[in-house]
């Protein structure tokens, strides 16, 4: 019976060996070293937080079996775990089913992408493993694994979270122009300034804004007094009258400024005042028509186009005899006039008064004082402390609530910030400022998808949107996209996306232009910059001047696939040992 049993084991397994033959399996697994295979790109890349690789491969001749159908599974093996992709079918010439054909006599060649997988942190150091599988009928071999790309390079990962929120700047004066107007009105052919105009209710305005500003200190700057005569009558006179008028208004300036009630000595000389004449006021004749209701004003107005020279028109109007008479009673009598101007300055609390306030008596500022005062600080506690004050008076005033936002950014308070943020947005809906800041919160938060929407919503608030748009487009991958958003700035960041984007060289340059050009990342950056160009003394170099700043870029360094290829250089080895 025993005898009977291995009798008939001894005939299976020769069966079997038989049948492997056959199936040419065995020849295979026997030659699967053999097999090439290249990946693209080696080492892999992450871009856009996925990882994918064109993976190609030759069979060399009367190797394929005919009736084989060989499943390749590309695995990316990483510490503590692995993830398989894009399984790869190859199919002998006399196979039945889907995938690449590959000839047993003359061998063949296949070329696949995989599709996307997520990056996660653990895969920086990672292999990238085929594991392949004939199968002819029922009968499966299994070929040797083989490892085939070494490293995944996450260069993109350097950037910066540099984004630039923005503030609701003030609009604090330090010093305020201030301007008064008021009209002396004269009688057709005189100049005297008659008491009545002197008591007008522009002239007691005039008044109490001298007085204000002698009161608050104003800087008086002087007066301009542009006398005109209306367009009726001869020229010369015309000219002769809008002079006096000049002359007689300045005078009863002067006069009224002796005044012991409100005496301002600079306004009692003559230098004080620069004096305009217009001897035909035709302009001021044009503007009062169009806002009359006269009969026929819009003939006068053609008129007024028709001929340019004074005499004509006024001969054409006088021809239009009743509406001329209502043209002398209500438009002309307007025209005979002196407009004074009088300017000053007032100079608003000076820079330490504002910052005494601010930290005592808050609520004496205004709101432009109050948001000021936040800048006359570097302290980002202080800062925010004012325009926490300034949102509690001020709450309707979006640039308060912002700026706590602004400040709780700075001090990586995500959730603050983006409280006060929400408050502006609805104080100012839709403002592009507010806008730029959410989107900046939505991207630390890692919605990338949200940060760009609300950030296309804010375009208008200037560059630091495409600034921060640009940040966005490098975690996207879009390399080129990333440049263009950055512009001409010259940050880490702006070096990041040109050498991303291929340009090695402008990225060199920009990192030199930059502000942090001698931090530890640039100088990072910079030995990445040297790997790619294959100049080991940029890497080491770099390296060497990044780990003395940081020690941490040692081991950064070490598993970084940017360098493999020089791993074995002794002097790369010496740096990061």
């Amino acid at each position: 019976m025993k005898k009977i049993t291995l009798q008939s084991l001894s005939l299976t397994l020769v069966a079997a060996i038989g049948l492997s033959a056959c199936s040419g399996l065995g020849k295979l697994v026997k030659n699967s070293d053999k097999i090439t295979y290249k990946v693209t790109p080696d080492p892999m890349e992450m871009h856009g937080g996925k990882v994918t690789v064109t993976i190609s491969g030759t069979y060399p001749a009367k190797m394929f079996p005919k009736k084989a159908t060989v499943t390749t599974i590309p695995v990316i093996k990483y510490n503590g775990g692995e993830k398989a992709l894009t399984p790869i079918v190859l199919i002998g010439e006399k196979a039945v089913g889907s995938g690449t054909k590959i000839s047993n006599k003359s061998g063949g060649s296949f070329s696949v992408t995989t599709d996307k997988v997520d990056y996660i942190p653990e895969m920086k150091v990672a292999t990238l493993e085929l594991r392949a599988a004939g199968q002819v009928k029922k009968k499966t071999k299994d070929l040797p694994a083989k490892k085939v790309a070494d490293g995944i390079i996450v260069t993109p990962l350097l950037v910066k979270n540099d984004e630039k929120a923005l503030i609701g700047k003030d609009n604090f004066q330090k010093v305020i122009p201030r301007t008064q107007n008021a009209n002396i009105f004269f009688i057709v052919n005189q100049s005297q300034v008659r008491s009545t105009e002197m008591n007008s209710e522009e002239l007691k305005a005039l008044k109490v804004f001298a007085a204000t500003g002698i009161a608050n200190k104003y800087a008086f700057k002087g007066m301009n007094v542009s006398a005109y005569a209306s367009p009726d009558g001869e020229l010369s006179l015309n000219t002769n009258l809008a002079e006096n008028r000049a002359k007689e208004a300045t005078k009863a300036m002067m006069a009224m400024f002796k005044d012991k009630k409100m005496k301002l000595d600079t306004a009692t000389k003559e230098a004080f005042y620069t004096k305009v004449t217009t001897a035909e006021d035709w302009d001021g004749f044009k503007k009062a028509m169009d806002a009359s209701s006269i009969p026929d004003k819009e003939l006068i107005l053609r008129v007024l186009t028709m001929y340019p020279d004074g005499e004509t028109r006024e001969k054409e109007i006088k021809n239009l005899a009743a509406t001329y008479t209502e043209v002398a009673d209500k438009i002309l009598p307007q025209l005979r006039r002196a407009v004074l101007t009088m300017n000053a300055d007032e100079n608003s609390r000076t820079d330490e008064q504002i910052s005494a306030l601010a930290a005592s008596t808050s609520d004496s500022l205004s709101v432009e004082e109050i948001l000021y005062a936040a800048t006359l600080t570097n302290d980002i506690n202080a800062k925010l402390d004012i325009y926490k004050k300034a949102e509690i008076k001020y709450a309707s005033d979006w640039r308060t609530a912002n700026n706590v936002g602004y400040a709780y950014l700075m001090q990586n308070k995500l959730n603050e910030a983006d409280e006060a943020f929400k408050r502006a947005d609805a104080a100012s809906v839709n403002n592009p400022i507010v806008k730029n800041n959410l989107g900046i919160v939505a991207r630390w938060r890692g919605d990338r998808a949200a940060a760009l929407q609300l950030y296309s919503a804010a375009t208008s608030a200037g560059t630091e949107v495409n600034y921060n748009m640009g940040i966005v487009e490098i975690l996207e991958g879009n390399y080129a996209s990333a440049v263009s958003n950055f512009g001409s700035y010259t940050t880490f960041n702006s070096a990041l996306a040109k050498l991303l984007s291929g340009g090695t060289d402008d990225a060199m340059a920009i990192l030199d232009k930059s502000n942090d050009k001698d931090a530890a990342l640039s100088f990072y950056l910079r030995a990445v910059a040297g790997a790619r160009q294959n100049k080991v003394d940029v890497v080491t170099n770099n390296l060497k001047a990044a780990i003395q700043k940081d020690a941490s870029f040692k081991q950064m360094a070490i598993e970084d696939a940017e360098f493999i290829k020089f791993r074995e250089d002794a002097e790369f080895k010496a740096t990061v040992n």
